[in-house]
């Protein structure tokens, strides 16, 4: 996996939207982890923001006002969406801190006594990591492996 520097502007944002879409969503993990606010901030910016930004770029020329404010404006809602992606892309390739790299672990020892086969991990595991293994074990296991989160 790509450390956190030698990750271009553009990977970080593919990297964003991947980790968006494998971070299980789960109310649970709400009060440890940002990322589920910050999915459904950025989820919500992509939907509302560029048809924001075009009506008030249309709306100040239909009324023949300013419109540096409103291209102002309207970069700034265009912004929004790329800067959650950039936040999830760079979360993504982050090292997990010492804390969570032990639940890290006893998650992954609980999936393979329940039976699963586990690839083993390379190097330090990431955020990403963290996520596609969350993702699996909300599939395959009860969620008591919460429990000592």
């Amino acid at each position: 996996m790509a450390n956190e520097s030698s990750v271009g502007w553009f990977k970080t944002f593919q990297l964003g939207q991947h980790y968006m879409k494998t971070w299980p969503n789960d109310k649970r993990l709400a009060p440890v982890f940002p990322e589920n606010r910050i999915s459904s901030a950025t989820r919500f910016a992509i939907r509302f923001m560029p048809p924001l930004a075009i009506f008030t770029l249309t709306w100040q020329i239909a009324l023949g006002g300013q419109l540096g404010p409103a291209v102002a404006t309207a970069l700034f809602a265009c912004s929004l969406p790329m800067q959650g992606l950039w936040w999830l892309g760079r979360r993504s390739v982050t090292p997990l801190p010492p804390t969570l790299l032990n639940w890290f672990h006893e998650v992954r020892e609980k999936l393979q006594q329940a039976g699963q086969s586990i690839a083993p991990v390379e190097g330090k595991p990431t955020y990403q990591a963290l996520a596609d293994l969350l993702k699996r074990a909300f599939r395959q296991l009860d969620n008591t492996f919460l429990d000592d989160l």
